[in-house]
C-alpha cells in the first residue's frame, strides 16, 4: 500500500505519549526527542520533492454531515510547516536536559497541534487543533511552578478560552448563514450577515496579540519556564499570522492594527525592567509588521503579493531570531536566577559565548544587513511604499529604531555590562543550550547572507532584491544614528524597578473584585441558603415522623414564646426551662394518633385545594 501523505503534526502528537514510557532512560529519551522533529522534517522534504503529496487536499473525514479535511497542502502551509519543524528541533535541543517528562509532552503537543492548524483544510479541524494548542501551551507556563506563573497561566487560558468560544461561535454562525466548512478566505463587509466572519477574525487577532487584546502575551511569556518560554515565542502568534493570511488577506483594518502594534510594543519595551517581558513586547511589535503585511495583501496585485510574501518571510525569520533572544535571556535566568535589569550587569566575562550568540539574534531583529531580519522586514516596509502608505511606512521605520535601541542595545548592555563589577557569579549555560543557540543563530545568518533559500519557498514568486544599495545604505544609517544616540544617553536607559500597566488591567482588577466577591459575599450567601435549606429539609423529616405530635410540640413552643415576654420575672426562668424541654421532644417518641377516614379525606382535599390555588396563581403570573 502506497502512503500518499502523512500528517507531520501527528508525528509530534503520537510521539508525545511515548515520552513518559522512556522515564529513567535518559540517553534514549534524549535521542528520541531529537529524532521526532528530524522525522517530521524528512516528511516535509518528501512532500516538497513530490514523493508524498506536495499540493492539494487529503485525509478526509466525515463529521456531522460535513467533510473535514485534515491535510491541505500548498506553498503557504509548507513555508510555515518548515519553520515550525526547524524551530522545534532547536528548541527541543535547548530543553533536552529537562527531566520532567510531562513538560516535554506539553511541548510536543503544542508543536503538533500548531502543525494541525497549518494543514487544516476546514473550520472544525482548525478549531480542534486550535484548542489543543491553547491548552498544551498553558502547561509550559505552569511548569515554572511559581505563584506568578500560576496566575499568569490562569489569565492566559481565560483569554484563549474566550478566543476559542469566539472561533467556534463564528464557525457555527458562518455555517448557519450558508457559508462553507472549507477554511478559505472569508467575505468581508459591513452588516449582520458578516457576524460569523467578525467572530472568527476576533479569535485570530486575539492569538496574534493585537492590542488591546494582546496583553496576555507580555503577562504570560515572562512567567513561563526557561525552556517553555522559548517554545511560546514561536507557535501561537505565528500560527495566528498564518490563519490571518489564509482567511483575511487584504482586510484594510489590519494595516492600521499592525502598524499600531509595531509602535505599541516598542513603547512598552521602553518601560520594562524584566528581561523576558521586554522581549515579549518586541514579539508584539514584530508581529505587528506581519499583521500589517496581511492587511496590505490584496490578491492579484504586485504590492499585495509582496506584502504576503513579506509577512510569511518575516514570520519565518522572527521565529528563529526570537528563539535565539529568548534562549539567551533564558540562559541568564538559568545560571543566575535573576530576570531584572536592575539585578544584572557585569557578567560578560562569565558568559561571552552566550552574549555573542544573543547579539546575532539582536542584529537579526533589528534588521542589520547580512542577518535574516533585514531580508524579510524590508519586504513589508517596501510593500507599504508600493501602496503609498506614507504614514504606515514611517511608523514601521520608527519601530525599527526602537527595536534596535532596546533589544540590540539597552537589553544586552544592561544584562552583560552596565556595571564595573559583576553583580553575581555566573557561567555559561549547559552545552545543549549553547548548541541550540548556535544552530539557530547560524540559520539567522545563513538566511541573511543567502535569502534565496527562503524566497524560493514563499507563497508567491519573489521579485525583490534586499541588498539594493538604497536599502542597505538607508538601514545602515538608521542603525548607526540609533547606536550613537544610545551611547550618548546610555546612562538614562538603564532598567528601573517599575510595574507597567497594560490593557490587561481592565480585566485583572475587575477579575480580582469578582474573585473576592465570589469568595466573600457570594459564598456567604450560598452557605446561608445551604444551611437554611438543610434546616428546612430536616424540619420536614422531623415533622413526617409524627405530624400530629410535631404540630402539638410546635404549638406548645410557640405558646411559650408568646407568653414569656408578659410573664413575671419569677415565671420567666420557668418558661425558659419549659421551652428547652419542649425543644428536646421528638415527634417519633410521641404516641401516634390514628385518624378516622373522614379526617384523612378532609386533609387530602385540603392539600389538593392548596395545590390548585398554587397552580392558578402561577398561571396568572406568567400570563
Amino acid at each position: 500500500m502506497v502512503i500518499e501523505w502523512f500528517h507531520p503534526g501527528l508525528i509530534y502528537i503520537f510521539g508525545a505519549f511515548l515520552i513518559p514510557v522512556l522515564k529513567g532512560k535518559r540517553r534514549l529519551k534524549q535521542a528520541y526527542l531529537l529524532l521526532l522533529p528530524v522525522i517530521a522534517f524528512i516528511n516535509l522534504l518528501l512532500m516538497s520533492k513530490g514523493v508524498l503529496l506536495s499540493e492539494g487536499k487529503t485525509w478526509f473525514l466525515s463529521f456531522l454531515g460535513y467533510e473535514l479535511t485534515l491535510g491541505r497542502i500548498d506553498r503557504l502551509s509548507m513555508v510555515f510547516a518548515y519553520v515550525f519543524v526547524i524551530a522545534s528541533f532547536c528548541m527541543i535541543l535547548y530543553a533536552i536536559h529537562i527531566k520532567e517528562n510531562w513538560q516535554h509532552v506539553a511541548a510536543f503537543l503544542y508543536v503538533g497541534s500548531t502543525l494541525g492548524v497549518v494543514f487544516a483544510g476546514d473550520l472544525f479541524t482548525l478549531f480542534f487543533f486550535w484548542e489543543i494548542m491553547a491548552w498544551a501551551s498553558l502547561f509550559l507556563i505552569w511548569y515554572r511552578k511559581t505563584k506568578a506563573a500560576y496566575g499568569a497561566g490562569f489569565r492566559y487560558i481565560m483569554v484563549h478560552s474566550f478566543g476559542g468560544v469566539c472561533l467556534l461561535a463564528g464557525v457555527l454562525i458562518h455555517l448557519q448563514n450558508g457559508g462553507s466548512i472549507a477554511f478559505d478566505s472569508f467575505t468581508w463587509g459591513i452588516g449582520s450577515e458578516y457576524l460569523g466572519a467578525y467572530l472568527i477574525f476576533l479569535a485570530f487577532i486575539i492569538n496574534a496579540a493585537v492590542p488591546p487584546l494582546g496583553a496576555w502575551l507580555a503577562d504570560a511569556y515572562p512567567e513561563a519556564s526557561v525552556t517553555g518560554a522559548v517554545f511560546l515565542t514561536a507557535f501561537t502568534t505565528k500560527s495566528a499570522i498564518y490563519v490571518l493570511i489564509r482567511g483575511f488577506p487584504g482586510v484594510e483594518v489590519l494595516i492600521w492594527l499592525g502598524a499600531i502594534m509595531a509602535v505599541y510594543g516598542v513603547i512598552f519595551a521602553v518601560l520594562e525592567n524584566d528581561i523576558r517581558r521586554l522581549l515579549a513586547y518586541h514579539i508584539i511589535s514584530q508581529v505587528g509588521y506581519m499583521v500589517c503585511g496581511v492587511g496590505m495583501g490584496v490578491f492579484g496585485t504586485a504590492a499585495g503579493e509582496m506584502a504576503i510574501n513579506g509577512s510569511a518571510a518575516h514570520a519565518f525569520c522572527h521565529i528563529l531570531y526570537k528563539a535565539v533572544l529568548f534562549m539567551g535571556m533564558g540562559a541568564i535566568i538559568e545560571v543566575t536566577g535573576r530576570s531584572k535589569l536592575t539585578e544584572l550587569g557585569g557578567i560578560y566575562k562569565y558568559m561571552p559565548i552566550t552574549f555573542w550568540l544573543y547579539m546575532i539574534g539582536a542584529f537579526s531583529i533589528s534588521g542589520f544587513p547580512l542577518f535574516n531580519g533585514f531580508v524579510s522586514k524590508t519586504m513589508i516596509v517596501t510593500a507599504s511604499g508600493m501602496w503609498n502608505y506614507a504614514f504606515i511606512w514611517l511608523m514601521l521605520e520608527g519601530a525599527s529604531i526602537g527595536t534596535f535601541l532596546h533589544t540590540g542595545l539597552k537589553l544586552p548592555w544592561g544584562a552583560w555590562f552596565a556595571r564595573k563589577e559583576p553583580v553575581c557569579e555566573a557561567r555559561e549555560p549547559p552545552k545543549n543550550m549553547l548548541a541550540a543557540m548556535g544552530i539557530t543563530a547560524f540559520l539567522c545568518t545563513l538566511l541573511g547572507v543567502y535569502p534565496k533559500i527562503l524566497y524560493d519557498i514563499l507563497p508567491y514568486p519573489v521579485d525583490y532584491v534586499p541588498y539594493a544599495a538604497g536599502h542597505v545604505v538607508a538601514m545602515s544609517q538608521l542603525l548607526l544614528f540609533t547606536f550613537v544616540a544610545f551611547w550618548l544617553l546610555r546612562g538614562m536607559l538603564h532598567g528601573t524597578p517599575t510595574i507597567s500597566l497594560d490593557t490587561d488591567w481592565f480585566y485583572r482588577i475587575p477579575g480580582k473584585w469578582l474573585i473576592r466577591f465570589c469568595e466573600g459575599p457570594l459564598m456567604a450567601f450560598a452557605n446561608y441558603i445551604d444551611r437554611n435549606v438543610m434546616k428546612m429539609a430536616g424540619f420536614f423529616v422531623w415533622v413526617s415522623k409524627n405530624p400530629f405530635a410535631a404540630l402539638r410540640i410546635k404549638g406548645r413552643e410557640v405558646r411559650l414564646k408568646v407568653e414569656k415576654p408578659v410573664a413575671t420575672s419569677e415565671r420567666a426562668a420557668e418558661y425558659d426551662r419549659d421551652l428547652e424541654a419542649v425543644k428536646k421532644r421528638q415527634p417519633a417518641e410521641e404516641p401516634m394518633v390514628r385518624l378516622n377516614i373522614g379526617t384523612a379525606m378532609l386533609l387530602v382535599l385540603l392539600f389538593i385545594a392548596l395545590y390548585l390555588i398554587a397552580m392558578l396563581i402561577h398561571g396568572w403570573l406568567i400570563r
